[in-house]
């Protein structure tokens, strides 16, 4: 029986680039792009969190807010569909890096079949073990945002939010979320 070759970043660089190379517990995984209902939410949520990245005069701010970032954490290399630092933690983004190695402080997976069961799993175990606190799991076809908290070392749903009317959702409960908006076809 021959040893297990663990996936690198190298296996990463050479992933064709149609696909999203990520590694996770030294297992490369290879997904599509997203398809266009999941993009679209994916862009209409980044637009509503805007006011915390770059925020006008009475805008909350405070936060790092990224698309589609890629971050090495130990071993593993991970792009969930959006994640954010909050500024004391990261004043600025890193210039010398084409990806982070700081765990953001929330991260936000747009659910689709063929991701569910990673996000939910080894990513969620993955995201909860390097302390990211915040953690959404948005879902298009069911129109909804699961909110989960980290309690240390796992994941507990603190609130799912449907419904046509704004919403505050934690860590960004300083705006109302135009929760409709995301799921407009």
């Amino acid at each position: 029986m021959c040893a297990r070759k663990f996936a690198t970043y190298e296996d990463v660089l050479n992933a064709p680039d149609h696909m999203v190379a990520e590694v996770i517990h030294g297992t490369l995984s290879l997904m599509p792009r997203p398809r266009p209902l999941h993009a679209r939410s994916m862009m209409r949520l980044g637009m509503s969190l805007q006011s915390f990245d770059d925020p006008g005069p009475s805008d909350p701010g405070g936060w790092i807010i990224l698309p589609e970032p890629e971050f090495h954490l130990d071993a593993d290399i991970v792009v969930p569909d959006l994640a954010g630092w909050r500024r004391e933690r990261m004043p600025e983004l890193p210039t010398d890096l084409a990806y982070l190695e700081l765990a953001p402080d929330w991260c936000c997976e747009i659910l689709s079949k063929g991701t569910e069961r990673m996000d939910r799993g080894d990513k969620a175990e993955l995201y909860a073990a390097q302390g990211v606190r915040h953690y959404w799991l948005v879902n298009p076809e069911l129109q909804t945002i699961e909110l989960l908290r980290s309690d240390g070392k796992s994941y507990r749903i603190v609130s799912v939010v449907r419904g046509e009317s704004p919403q505050r959702i934690e860590p960004f409960e300083a705006i109302e979320f135009p929760v409709m908006s995301l799921w407009a076809r």
